[in-house]
């Protein structure tokens, strides 16, 4: 069965033009309209990035445990990819006996051990928090990582891939598992709205693993918007 490392090899060798992930902010704060669009070559490229930050900063490797504390958001799949490709357990639990935090919350951020703290703006340069030792700022030092990316140690088919409600899934089932709860049809622009983590996740994976793409609405939308939206991205799911 494939993984998602070997998935997004997959779309990018179909067509890595093809856009991948669209997503629209509709939440309150700093990022309210933005609409940000990753082709299948470009999320590969922030998957690179984040695969060697983990793996030549933080030495991790299969069986590393990676709390991804991390609002719904585009952002948050490329860190999930990156993980899943040097072969690490994504938790979205509570983080308990994790390596490394990553998180868009600096409240979230841990009181000691490594972490990087996600500034969600397309366009930022760096946090405008103070960090303390041990936390990378993505949005300052992500860029400083290489574009591609081969990793050190390959997971198992029984190595844990996602630790969920207390429930572990493993890399040899992860994508049959996502496909299992999926409705779509191959190559579908699959439109979501509001989703939690887990069902972004869960919906790209699935999606993906098909040739297909994402269009995500964050936040709550009207009805009208979502129609003009689906229309013009050519929503078929």
């Amino acid at each position: 069965m494939p993984t998602p490392a070997e998935v997004l090899t997959t779309i990018n060798r179909t067509d890595s033009a093809a856009p991948r992930v669209t997503c629209y902010d509709d939440l309150p704060g700093p990022t309210a309209g933005e609409r940000v669009e990753l082709s299948g070559r470009v999320l590969g490229t922030w998957v690179s990035k984040a695969a060697n930050a983990l793996q030549e900063e933080w030495d991790l490797e299969p069986g590393s445990v990676v709390h991804l504390a991390l609002r719904p958001h585009w952002r948050l799949l490329y860190w999930a990819w990156a993980a899943w490709s040097v072969g690490a357990v994504v938790d979205l639990d509570d983080g308990a006996g994790a390596d490394l935090v990553v998180t868009d919350d600096p409240e979230r951020l841990p009181d000691d051990g490594p972490a990087v703290l996600v500034t969600r703006a397309a366009l930022a340069r760096r946090t405008d928090h103070d960090l303390p030792d041990g936390v990378m700022d993505e949005a300052a030092d992500l860029s400083t990582f290489g574009d591609l990316f081969s990793p050190w140690a390959e997971p198992q088919d029984d190595d844990v891939a996602l630790r969920l409600a207390g429930e572990e899934t493993g890399y040899g089932e992860l994508v049959d598992v996502a496909r299992a709860g999926a409705t779509s049809p191959p190559a579908s622009r699959v439109q979501l709205v509001d989703p939690s983590a887990e069902a972004l996740l869960r919906t790209a994976l699935a999606v993906w693993a098909d040739g297909g793409s994402l269009v995500v609405h964050l936040g709550q939308t009207d009805e009208a918007t979502l129609d003009r939206r689906a229309r013009t991205e050519g929503v078929t799911a």
